[in-house]
C-alpha cells in the first residue's frame, strides 16, 4: 500500500504549480516546483503540508490579503481533501493579525477539505473570540462550516494539539453542541459525538449531565446521544449504563465460551461463540462486548474492547453470539507472540473469558 504522504507527490505539486502559475502571473511555478519537491522524500505526510504552506509564502504576494485573493482563486481548481488543508494551513501561519479576514478564509477553505486543525491556532490565540465565531457558524447553510464548529474546538482532535481550556472547563463548548445536537447531517453529528467522546476521558459527569439534559426522542438527538456515551459504555461506567437502561444487577448465565482454535498466527481468524441464558421473570437489555489482551514488546498486556452487540433477551430464553476477527496487523497496531486473554463483557462486567496463543 502506497504510504499517505504520497498524497503529496511529483505530479501532484506539477499539477499545483500550473493551477497557482494560471492563477497568478507573477507566480514563478517552475522555481516554486523546484523548492517544493527538493526534500520531499525526507518529508512525512505532515512535513509535506506544512512545507507546501512555506513555500507559498515564497512565491504569493507578501501582503497577506493579496496572498489570500490568489489562494480564493486557486482554491476550486486545486484537489479537494486532505491536500486541500494546505489553503487553510496558510491561513493558520500567516492570518493571526488579520483576525476576521482569516475567519471568512477558513470559512471557505474548509468546504474543499477541512479547516479543522488550523481553527484551533485561532483557538490558542484568542479562545473567546474564536469561539464566538464557531458559535456563530452552527447556522450556517454549508454542513462543511456547521461540522468545523464541532470538530476544530474538540477538546482531543486526533492528529492536533489538546485544547487544554476547553478540557478544564467543557462548558466553554457548550453552546454550540447544543446548537448542532439535532442536525440533519450525519457528517455533523459524528462530529458532535466525537466531541463529546472526547469529554468521557476528563469530564465524564460533565458528558452525562450534557446528554441526560437532552431530548432523546428526536431521532437525530438519539443518535448522537448513542455514540458519544461508547467510551463510557465499553468502560462499563454505571451512570452511563442507567442512561441506556442497561440493568446493574443482571441475571444472566454464560455458558459454552468456545474458541475454534487456540493456537493463531498472524493472517488467520480469530473465531469465538458462546451463549447467553436469561433467568430473570422479566426482559433484559443487554450490551454485549469483547476484550481482547494483547501482548505487547515488552510481554506485558494492553486490553481493547471492541463492540458485539445489543440485545434484549427474554425470561428464560437462551441466546447464541458469536464473532470472527482477522487477526493482522495495523499501523495503530502491532501483534506480538504470546497468550492473549479474551473477555465477555455483559453491560461492561465481565462474565467469561478464555485465552488463546498467538504465533507471530
Amino acid at each position: 500500500m502506497e504510504p499517505l504522504k504520497e498524497m503529496f507527490n511529483q505530479a501532484f505539486y506539477k499539477d499545483y504549480a500550473r493551477v497557482f502559475g494560471d492563477t497568478d502571473q507573477n507566480f514563478n511555478s517552475e522555481q516554486f516546483l523546484a523548492d517544493v519537491i527538493r526534500d520531499m522524500d525526507s518529508l512525512s505526510l505532515n512535513g509535506r503540508l506544512r512545507n507546501t504552506s512555506l513555500m507559498l509564502r515564497k512565491y504569493l504576494p507578501d501582503d497577506f490579503e493579496q496572498a489570500l485573493a490568489v489562494l480564493y482563486t486557486a482554491a476550486p481548481s486545486l484537489r479537494r481533501g486532505y491536500t486541500a488543508l494546505v489553503l487553510p494551513d496558510f491561513v493558520s501561519l500567516y492570518g493571526k493579525d488579520h483576525f476576521d479576514r482569516s475567519m471568512e478564509a477558513l470559512r471557505y477553505f474548509t468546504t474543499f477539505g477541512s479547516s479543522e486543525f488550523a481553527i484551533r491556532e485561532f483557538l490558542k490565540t484568542d479562545l473567546e473570540k474564536t469561539l464566538q465565531m464557531m458559535h456563530h457558524w452552527t447556522d450556517d447553510e454549508n454542513v462543511h462550516v456547521r461540522r468545523l464548529a464541532s470538530e476544530g474546538s474538540r477538546p482531543r482532535l486526533p492528529w492536533s494539539f489538546k485544547l487544554d481550556a476547553i478540557i478544564e472547563n467543557p462548558s466553554l463548548t457548550r453552546g454550540i453542541l447544543e446548537r448542532l445536537n439535532k442536525d440533519p447531517e450525519l457528517y455533523v453529528r459524528k462530529s458532535v459525538a466525537n466531541h463529546l467522546n472526547d469529554h468521557s476521558k476528563d469530564n465524564a459527569s460533565y458528558l452525562l449531565e450534557v446528554l441526560s439534559s437532552w431530548d432523546s426522542t428526536n431521532k437525530h438527538t438519539s443518535w448522537i446521544i448513542k455514540h458519544a456515551s461508547r467510551s463510557l459504555i465499553k468502560k462499563g461506567n454505571p451512570d452511563a449504563m442507567t442512561l441506556f437502561g442497561f440493568g446493574k444487577g443482571l441475571e444472566i448465565e454464560l455458558e459454552s465460551l468456545n474458541l475454534s482454535e487456540n493456537q493463531l498466527s498472524l493472517g488467520d481468524t480469530l473465531q469465538f461463540d458462546f451463549k447467553l441464558t436469561s433467568s430473570e421473570l422479566a426482559e433484559q437489555k443487554l450490551v454485549v462486548d469483547y476484550a481482547i489482551h494483547y501482548v505487547k514488546s515488552s510481554g506485558t498486556t494492553s486490553r481493547k474492547v471492541f463492540k458485539l452487540k445489543e440485545l434484549v433477551i427474554l425470561p428464560g430464553q437462551t441466546v447464541l453470539i458469536g464473532k470472527k476477527q482477522l487477526i493482522q496487523d495495523f499501523t495503530t497496531r502491532k501483534h506480538h507472540s504470546g497468550i492473549h486473554k479474551l473477555e465477555i463483557l455483559i453491560n461492561g462486567k465481565m462474565a467469561g473469558e478464555a485465552s488463546f496463543e498467538l504465533i507471530t
